[in-house]
């Protein structure tokens, strides 16, 4: 017998130890085998494990351990990324909290080393987490995008686009971040909603004859304005095009020009340019081939571009000094309040400026069309496809994209400049050395460029350079040639832009034209039981851990695979994830069960060959069950396969079946009253066990596996005495299923459902044993609900079943598969009070769905309203519908019955 309950706290860290030592998360090492791959979305080092990393490795988990089963050499490869800024910015506030030296004072080296020795002590957090959660990754293959061997492939990638062309260095706008003085990436700038002004500025005309108004939300770049512009067609200022204003303050001519951007609509219609500050102005700046003129340094403080008193000035200082000078100049026209998005750097939490820097860029449009290609012919497809509309938006307007920072962790920008600006790209720097050489006829003192790599050009060769790219070998076993392509990638939709494009377009450009994946699942987004997304400031963050403590990590995995339907999020609560606790219960229960009655896998045993009808029910249920449970795990439906699971385990499985076998069982201190039946009952219960632990052991694999191992003594051997995590995947044949045992207790079934529906719905006491009347049915059917009576008696709680000509007054009509059945309550309720109290409970949903449907149909409400409202009161209007519909049915029967 089972203990009493399962302890997760007790049996998942043995089970995964022991799991992780007997090398079985390893691909089998069987040439013949079909290779199935998954490269991890490398977490940040330094980051920790939260909801969503949960449902994404949930996800991944369930599918390597379902092709693992499959047969196939399963490869889950882990890994974490370097994460240049927030790495670098853990180690420095740990430096500056311990009364260190600032990675300034210390040098470049001694700072590195510092990093190195917090990942050695810290870097492994997530990984540890990931294995609470049950993650099955092949840990000896674990990388690192800072590894040797990654490192080497990016050095390589850098140096052959650089040879190609297709990386340059180029002046442009980025988004700059004050505080850490580097560029970053669009993904790492925040949008923040904040209050502000808009300063009207009047620029006087350079010859007195008047003046133009602009307005501005960052007064302090006019400091930098080399033109005002106006829309080519605006009449008001046809004649003042070509001419000039005199720039306040700086005292500088700047031209008049016509340009589309200016809106006529908006303001003046006139708008200052000032092409170093500001992503739209640069565009217009090199539209009218306008100068470029920077006014900050890398702090965001006042240069020397500026007049001298403003040298040297924050830029929110510098903001204040300018509308004060032009109030004094008597050409401040007004302040106008207002709300505005204002870009923050996601870490530092600092206002970014677009500031014109030296950067490395890659021509990523020539790298996107082979990208954009595979989409379109189906070498990789998205799931939802929905989401390739995101993709090709992106793609098909691509930007150059800027891979340098100004950081000092990272893989250093293999560039090196010697005198004159001459710049040498090599993998080393004997490689640049002998360039440099052979350029200057001498050997020549070469200074290394300063810069990193943006992370995600690392990470862009992900699928690749953790097989071992670019070491290639003719070698078919190698990693390289066995595991690439790899098969699905599972992602948020968030780094669709950031990562999945960026691994298209390298994959395919360095692996002759083959594409890194073949599959694109994005899983949904983790929001709180209200539908509100999860943020520490909101206080609705739920910890993975904690729910791993609370209620063990199978009942966490089974809530988010069972709540990740494609193109929906996940509305995560408490009682969802108790609820899926309660599942794996039942399971346990259902097994102790099965246990004490002595059910147990029978040598030989055949389920095809089963006589019961009860018995070939089940069998043909567990087949269906079996199909539909690998075809969506096949298709990425793993909600369906979730939902199918719990539907077959606890009702079909633990309760219809369980139920209906005792009297096949016999009492444990009585003799059956069937042997043969019996012992063809406990064969079976064992063998839809064995199979059920199969099906669920992708979502729910420590309670599986306990199971698995508690009852592997009981009667003949399995077919795998090893882990469940090795076992063969059912793949059960449609001839297993049989119409006429399914039509016999599907009879029996659905007619105590369907008489419990009545008794719930009309109030009948629990305690009342009305018999339950067979009034049409033909011979067959009669005969099985005969036979059935004793067990339709007991679990409906009817007096007896019997057949009738007629039904008497008061009893309630309901049907079955073509049997007319009557149940007699009206003695045992009032039926007055149950017909006014379902009419009231009809009339109170139906005001609900009328204000409900109202508000749907009302576009504003649609449009404006949070996406999780809206949500929200579909799934109200779909409730309420389905329990009016109920109701309605019972009234109806009620009136029939009188």
């Amino acid at each position: 017998m089972l203990e009493k309950t399962f302890d997760p706290k007790s049996v998942e860290p043995r089970l995964y130890a022991a799991w992780e030592a007997s090398g079985g998360f390893k691909p089998i090492d069987d040439p013949n085998a079909e290779p199935f791959s998954i490269v991890i979305p490398p977490p940040n080092v330094t980051g920790s494990l939260h909801i969503g990393h949960a449902l994404n490795n949930t996800l991944q988990d369930v599918l390597i351990r379902f092709e693992r089963m499959r047969g196939k050499a399963a490869l889950w490869l882990p890994g974490t990324d370097h994460a240049g800024i927030a790495t670098q910015m853990v180690v420095e506030r740990q430096l500056a909290e311990a009364g260190n030296q600032s990675r300034r004072d210390m040098g470049r080296e001694a700072f590195v080393e510092k990093i190195w020795e917090w990942k050695a002590k810290s870097g492994g957090t997530i990984t540890n987490q990931l294995k609470r959660l049950g993650a099955s990754c092949d840990w000896s293959r674990e990388r690192f995008t800072l590894d040797e061997g990654l490192s080497a492939a990016v050095r390589k990638v850098f140096v052959t686009l650089y040879k190609q062309k297709l990386i340059y260095r180029d002046k442009r706008l980025v988004n700059w971040d004050p505080h850490f003085q580097t560029a970053i990436s669009d993904l790492e700038v925040e949008q923040r909603e904040v209050d502000g002004h808009y300063w009207h500025f009047a620029y006087p005309l350079e010859d007195g004859s008047g003046e133009i108004v602009v307005a501005t939300t960052r007064p302090e770049t006019m400091l930098g304005d080399t033109a005002v512009a106006v829309h080519p067609k605006d009449e008001r200022y046809q004649g003042l095009i070509g001419r000039a204003v005199r720039l306040p303050i700086v005292n500088r001519p700047v031209p008049i020009i016509a340009d589309d951007y200016a809106d006529p609509e908006k303001g003046s219609g006139a708008v200052k340019i000032t092409p170093a500050h500001d992503f739209n102005d640069f565009l217009v700046g090199k539209r009218n081939n306008l100068p470029m003129i920077n006014i900050f340094d890398d702090f965001a403080h006042i240069n020397d571009n500026a007049p001298p008193e403003y040298r040297g000035l924050d830029r929110f200082a510098a903001r204040k000094k300018v509308v004060e000078a032009f109030e004094a100049l008597g050409l401040l026209r007004g302040i106008e309040k207002t709300r505005h998005m204002v870009p923050h750097g996601d870490r530092s939490g600092v206002v970014v400026e677009p500031y014109l820097t030296d950067q490395w860029y890659v021509n990523a449009e020539v790298l996107a069309k082979p990208a954009i290609a595979a989409i379109e012919n189906g070498d990789t497809v998205f799931v939802p496809k929905a989401w390739e509309k995101t993709y090709f938006e992106w793609m098909r307007n691509i930007q150059p994209w800027c891979i340098s920072r100004q950081l000092w962790w990272g893989h250093r920008i293999p560039a090196w400049f010697g005198p004159g600006g001459k710049i040498f790209v090599a993998e080393t720097e004997a490689g640049a050395k002998a360039q440099a050489l052979e350029h200057y006829g001498r050997d020549e003192p070469l200074r290394q460029d300063e810069d990193v790599l943006d992370t995600w050009f690392s990470s862009a060769l992900w699928p690749f350079s953790t097989l071992g790219w670019p070491e290639k070998t003719p070698d078919k076993a190698s990693d390289l040639a066995r595991f690439y392509p790899t098969h699905t990638l599972i992602t948020g939709f968030d780094i669709i832009f950031f990562w999945v494009a960026r691994m298209m377009m390298q994959g395919i450009h360095f692996m002759d034209g083959q594409v890194p994946f073949k599959r694109i699942f994005i899983n949904a987004l983790v929001r709180d039981a209200e539908g509100k997304k999860m943020s520490k400031s909101k206080g609705n963050v739920m910890d993975p851990l904690e729910l791993v403590d609370d209620y063990g990590a199978d009942a966490l995995r089974f809530t988010l695979t069972a709540m990740s339907g494609q193109a929906r999020d996940i509305k995560l609560s408490r009682e969802r994830i108790e609820g899926y606790r309660n599942f794996g219960t039942k399971l346990w229960n259902a097994t102790n069960f099965c246990v004490v009655n002595g059910c147990a896998r029978a040598e030989g045993f055949d389920p095809a060959a089963v006589k019961a009808p009860l018995n070939r029910w089940i069998v043909g249920e567990t087949t269906r069950t079996a199909q539909a449970v690998t075809a969506a795990l096949d298709g990425c439906g793993f909600d369906q396969a979730a939902e199918t699971l719990y539907r077959f385990i606890w009702r079909q499985y633990c309760d219809w079946y369980v139920e209906l076998a005792k009297p096949l069982l016999g009492k444990p201190d009585e003799p059956p009253a069937d042997l043969v039946a019996q012992a063809e009952t406990q064969a079976t219960a064992a063998w839809v066990l064995d199979v059920v632990l199969k099906l669920l052991h992708p979502v729910m694999p420590f309670i599986t596996e306990e199971i698995w191992a508690q009852t592997a003594d009981l009667g003949a051997a399995r077919d795998h005495k090893a882990f469940l995590m090795v076992a063969r995947w059912p793949d059960l044949p449609s001839s297993l299923i049989d119409p006429v045992a399914d039509a016999e207790i599907g009879l029996i079934v659905e007619t105590i459902v369907e008489g419990r529906s009545v008794r719930e719905a009309l109030n009948v006491p629990h305690s009342a044993k009305p018999p339950l009347l067979i009034l049409e049915a033909d011979a067959g059917q009669r005969a099985v609900l005969e036979q059935a009576t004793p067990l339709i008696a007991k679990m409906l709680r009817v007096a007896e079943v019997r057949s009738v000509s007629e039904a008497p007054a008061g009893a309630i009509p309901f049907i079955v598969d073509g049997v007319s059945f009557a149940l007699p309550v009206a003695e045992f309720i009032d039926v007055a009070a149950e017909r006014g109290r379902l009419s009231k409970e009809v009339g109170v949903l139906a005001a609900d769905i009328a204000r409900t449907a109202g508000k749907l149909a009302n576009a504003d409400f649609v449009a404006r309203a949070p996406e999780e409202v809206v949500e929200e009161n579909r799934e109200r209007l779909a409730d309420a519908e389905a329990a009016k519909a109920k109701l309605e049915a019972a009234l109806a029967r009620l009136a029939a019955a009188v």
